[in-house]
């Protein structure tokens, strides 16, 4: 019996694409099918053509739809990063294409800046709860002396207040304030006035909640809409949203905030390279409209304006935060399994260790900056 011609090309073009596939992910020591645990099992034989064409675009989202397994996902995606296979996903038409529009658009106007909120920040506080330390904080703890999730937020916030100075009465504004996790606590412990933006309403009412009673205002807006005099000018976690067509403006809003001899703050993930969008995978799925300021971005929009008093890498500190995330959201999975669904856990396991690996191969920073307008004395930016 004569073989058919179309099928029989089918399963040629497979096996070519299977082999490229393999050959691929051998050169970082990435065995598909082997017995290691950052070995990937092939669930789906659809998972090489998808890779090799959409890059990390494809990769997510083929473990997303349960194509591929790692038993050590983090090591795996450490591995790719470490030889460098994300260079070769630059090179696909979708991240091509994110590329162009990240470019020309201006992707964080105030118009688009709710939909991170809505999209990711307001997914549900039981989530946020079950995954974070007690005062919710979503970003890198510091572990320098700290063993458990909540000592090491604890230590986080205190490094930053050390970092500024902060005194009784002073007032300060928290960009970006989240849950209300660093206002709260430099009320209670330092006796400072603060007032905080967040595009997120679930942050923002629980914020509220936590912080009553509290010299504490939050406010439901950009931080764009921010206005007044402060001490001091903090943001933590709120630049990877601004957007490079808005370094400059945010350096003259926090010039425009600071009462004289005052001072500004941020604490940022930080890229080695200067981009205009965050990776397409998390774009799509994770944190819309995002991008990671790299130095020469943020140092170029404080020119004539602001004064580097202090920079600080903490970046491996981001790695050992991810995975204490992903270890209770993943103890926490059977209390929230109803309502999120197990595509959910894939894509949010797939975030937090992919995250991990990228801080662990160094391809990722979190930089804590202290800057002042020029002219001003310089303060004493002390580390704990």
């Amino acid at each position: 019996m004569l073989s058919n011609p179309a099928q029989a090309l089918k399963t040629t073009v497979t096996s070519k694409l299977e082999q490229l596939s393999h050959d691929v992910f051998a050169r970082a020591g990435i065995e598909l099918g082997g017995s290691a645990p950052h070995d990937i099992e092939v669930v789906d034989r659809r998972f090489h053509a998808r890779v090799l064409r959409d890059g990390s675009l494809g990769l997510g989202e083929a473990y997303v739809e349960g194509w591929w397994e790692s038993r050590a996902l983090d090591v795996t995606i450490t591995r790719m990063l470490d030889a460098r296979l994300d260079e070769r996903g630059k090179k696909s038409v979708a991240a091509a294409a994110h590329a162009a529009l990240t470019r020309i658009v201006n992707m964080q106007t105030v118009r688009r800046a709710f939909e991170v909120g809505e999209r990711h920040y307001d997914i549900g506080n039981d989530l946020y709860e079950a995954m974070l330390d007690a005062r919710l904080l979503y970003t890198c703890a510091y572990w320098q002396r700290a063993d458990t999730l909540d000592d090491a937020q604890v230590a986080k916030l205190e490094l930053v207040c050390q970092k500024i100075g902060l005194e009784r009465g002073m007032k300060v504004l928290d960009l970006g304030c989240g849950w209300g996790g660093f206002a709260r606590y430099a009320a209670e412990t330092y006796g400072a006035e603060v007032t905080g933006y967040t595009v997120s309403s679930e942050q923002a009412d629980l914020a509220r909640e936590r912080c009553a009673g509290l010299p504490v205002t939050i406010f439901l807006e950009d931080y764009r809409q921010a206005h007044g005099q402060f001490d001091r000018v903090v943001s933590i976690g709120l630049m990877e949203h601004v957007g490079y067509k808005n370094y400059r403006g945010y350096m003259e809003l926090a010039e425009r905030c600071l009462a004289p001899g005052g001072f500004g703050f941020v604490h940022t993930i930080g890229g080695n390279e200067s981009r205009t969008g965050v990776e397409p995978w998390f774009d799509r799925y994770i944190f819309p409209n995002a991008v990671i300021p790299s130095m020469a971005q943020l140092s170029r929009a404080m020119e004539k304006r602001m004064v580097i008093e202090d920079l600080h890498n903490i970046g491996p500190h981001y790695d050992r935060t991810l995975m204490a995330w992903n270890e209770r959201f993943e103890a926490a999975w059977p209390k929230l399994a109803p309502k999120y669904g197990e595509r959910f856990r894939r894509m949010w396991r797939f975030y937090l260790l992919a995250s991990a690996a990228a801080f662990r191969a160094r391809h990722l920073q979190l930089f804590q900056l202290v800057f002042t307008p020029m002219g001003t004395k310089q303060p004493d930016c002390r580390k704990s």
